[in-house]
């Protein structure tokens, strides 16, 4: 009994010693998929931003919409190098490499076309409405305008070479806010708010399906085309909500952040980020194309809902978002930087 009595005093103590180890030594907490790790000063920038604009030299345009101008940052300085002025209300915001030119809508109804080198201004293309979100087409190099409302509501389009207004165009019934176009398939998916739809156009027959929402205020979009699935992100309630691309299947809705305006897919990662002017960045986890999970919410800061993810670009060593915060009591607007974590 003795024995039996010291062997079982000196297991209990090394299982005691192993919860107090336990207890001291916490398991590691999984690494941020964000970190914050920088922020360019935008100098004299007051008022709401709207969307980003890239290219592939490096340089990130900013759609400053309530200062009216047009931020061109050197993403490898850090720092503003060209601030355009004279576009009333500045929108969507795309670049051409193949034609070196700057397209910036405004709000006011016209884009703009300017030298992407001097940044002159090279001539003005008149859609008359609310010229707003803005995609570029290098197999086509063709610029598509989401603009109008109502009867006047329409994806048109601008040959960027030529600088042209094409006479094809897509009614669409309301103002059309962010879309995306395939670029192995015909379809162009654009968010309608304000009739709660999601349309799908088809270049090539010019027919439009249109999708049903149950949520409301449907602004930002992603697509990951490989896996045919369709992102969006609604104001109320506040839902990232997950389609087929080829049916219109409601796939998955999770909660996300609150005033939402833009929203990214990283495909290398398998991740979708959502910025809203709650403050917060909502990452998600693309378990497989039907099955995700909210990975993490990375502080932001309040109202910063404009951001830009352009994924790996050249032999740059890391990939990295950029977050729009306005200015506020005491602190100028900047561009925050967060690099992003495998």
């Amino acid at each position: 009994m003795r024995v039996f009595r010291t062997c079982l005093m000196f297991v209990l103590m090394g299982v005691f010693r192993t919860q107090v180890v336990a207890q001291k030594s916490p398991a590691p907490a999984p690494a941020a998929p964000l970190v914050l790790t920088g922020a360019i000063p935008l100098a004299n920038v007051q008022g709401r931003i709207d969307h980003f604009g890239f290219d592939p030299k490096n340089r990130l345009f900013v759609s400053a919409l309530g200062n009216n101008t047009e931020e061109v940052i050197d993403l490898s300085a850090q720092r503003v190098v060209h601030s355009i002025t004279g576009v009333p209300t500045p929108q969507g915001v795309a670049y051409s490499p193949e034609a070196n030119k700057l397209f910036v809508a405004s709000a006011k109804g016209k884009v703009y076309v300017y030298d992407g080198t001097s940044f002159d201004i090279i001539t003005t293309i008149d859609f008359h409405d609310d010229a707003d979100n803005l995609r570029y087409d290098p197999a086509e190099k063709r610029v598509y305008v989401g603009y109008g409302d109502e009867e006047t509501a329409a994806i048109g389009m601008i040959d960027a070479i030529t600088n042209k207004r094409l006479d094809e165009e897509y009614k669409v019934g309301a103002h059309p806010e962010s879309f995306q176009l395939e670029t192995s398939g015909p379809n162009i998916f654009v968010n309608l708010p304000d009739l709660k739809q999601i349309a799908v156009i088809n270049r090539k027959t010019r027919a439009i399906t249109r999708w049903a929402l149950t949520l409301e205020s449907n602004f930002p979009m992603a697509l990951d085309e490989a896996d045919h699935r369709l992102f969006i992100a609604s104001r109320t309630p506040p839902r990232m909500e997950v389609f087929d691309a080829d049916s219109g299947r409601v796939i998955a809705t999770v909660p996300c952040v609150q005033d939402s305006d833009d929203l990214y897919y990283d495909a290398t990662r398998r991740r979708i980020y959502v910025a809203g002017g709650e403050g917060y960045l909502s990452v998600f986890k693309q378990n497989d194309p039907d099955h995700y999970q909210l990975l993490a919410k990375v502080p932001s800061a309040l109202g910063a809902r404009t951001a830009g993810y352009f994924g790996r670009i050249g032999k740059k060593a890391f990939d990295r978002l950029y977050v729009a915060v306005p200015a506020r009591a005491k602190r100028g607007a900047e561009v925050w930087i967060y690099t992003v974590q495998d």
